[in-house]
């Protein structure tokens, strides 16, 4: 398969006019007026082409959530994701009780086992229940417990290896140990913390490597104590930020990117299963309620919960925050897939990488999604 005549975001990042070629669902080639050779050829008429979308903090969508723990439930997000042109999440489990983990963990595990349409799920991102009770959102109280590598490793185990992701709380117990231990097996995250700057940076030291969703549910910055936000600036470690403009003020993301840099900031949807639902839409997030209001998500008492938005939406208001285009898509493309260790297969239209593609209207809404080189139905 041939696609000619693109404006193709790059690998540096830019928009070149290029040619891309298909084979085996994998990009084989990608330049000027590449030869056809009998392949199919599909004229994009200069429209944007962009890698497929990546979401690594996302617990829902579709009014499903991935802690329903069913086929049914995977299903309906895969398939909703995709329509926005997101082709690879790691879907986020909460904060629940180690056997509950188990169930949902191993029915991901078993639904992977099959090729499914939509979105790939490549890896599972555990934000709980190794966090701090202080800083938990709307995570709940009595789930919380120490990080214990064996527990995580009997549920990695159970996912089939697929845990991605783990956050970690550095100042509770004795989570610097666990990070330790964890970093060898995949990304730790800073996460839920209620540490101050100097405890997070022994959490960095150990061996995190990310942080989960700056500015919320830890420390702030303080001139006189930097806390957990003047920790992830002064690490250097990659950075989640929700950009929907409800979670973190667009000031606020201005100024993240200037001082993080567009080669750590990861934009997150930290969706819940209220996804592009209308306001008054009353749904749940880790056994609690939570209703959308003005826009946003939020529990009972007023606490903000996870977002209403996808990473396209949130690609649209990153520019009109007055972010470059193509900060925000290699935000929510190369980082993302860096930061979760997976850029050897996605994040780019790269040679030998999976044939991942978002083709874009003038308006700024998918004309067509490609995954594995296949198209899907959105």
């Amino acid at each position: 398969m041939l696609f000619q005549n693109g404006l193709v975001f790059t690998e540096s990042c830019t928009f070149e006019k290029a040619d891309i070629l298909v084979k085996d669902g994998v990009f084989a080639a990608v330049g000027q007026d590449l030869p056809a050779d009998g392949e199919e050829v599909i004229d994009l008429q200069g429209k944007k082409v962009l890698p497929g979308l990546i979401d690594i903090h996302t617990h829902g969508c579709g009014m499903k959530d991935f802690c329903d723990g069913n086929a049914e439930a995977f299903q309906t997000m895969a398939d909703t994701y995709i329509k926005a042109g997101v082709t690879t999440v790691c879907p986020t489990s909460m904060t629940l009780p180690p056997d509950e983990l188990s169930r949902i963990y191993k029915a991901y595990a078993a639904w992977m086992e099959e090729e499914h349409p939509g979105s790939r799920f490549i890896g599972i991102n555990m934000e709980g229940p190794f966090i701090s009770v202080p800083k938990k959102g709307a995570h709940v109280a009595e789930y919380v417990i120490p990080a214990d590598l064996e527990t995580f490793k009997k549920l990695n185990a159970d996912s089939g290896n697929r845990i991605r992701l783990v956050d970690v709380a550095p100042e509770q117990f004795d989570n610097l140990t666990f990070i330790g231990q964890a970093k060898d097996i995949c990304t730790v995250s800073i996460a839920h913390t209620d540490g101050t700057y100097d405890q997070v940076m022994a959490g960095y030291a150990a061996g995190a490597t990310s942080t989960t969703h700056l500015f919320n549910a830890m420390t702030g910055l303080v001139h006189r104590e930097p806390g957990t936000v003047g920790a992830a600036i002064d690490t250097g470690a990659y950075t989640e930020l929700i950009c929907d403009g409800a979670h973190v003020h667009p000031a606020v993301i201005r100024a993240t990117f200037k001082a993080v840099g567009d080669d750590k900031v990861v934009v997150i949807s930290d969706s819940l299963m209220a996804a592009g639902m209308p306001d008054g839409t009353v749904c749940s997030l880790g056994g609690q309620e939570v209703v959308v209001k003005d826009g946003r998500a939020q529990l009972p008492n007023g606490t903000i919960a996870g977002s209403v938005v996808n990473i396209l939406e949130e690609i649209r208001r990153l520019m009109s925050f007055g972010i470059p285009e193509e900060t925000a898509i290699k935000c929510s493309t190369i980082n993302p897939a860096k930061a979760a260790r997976m850029d050897d297969v996605v994040g780019s239209i790269s040679v030998g990488k999976y044939a991942d593609l978002l083709v874009l209207n003038e308006d700024y809404t998918p004309a067509m999604v490609y995954r594995d080189g296949i198209r899907q139905a959105i």
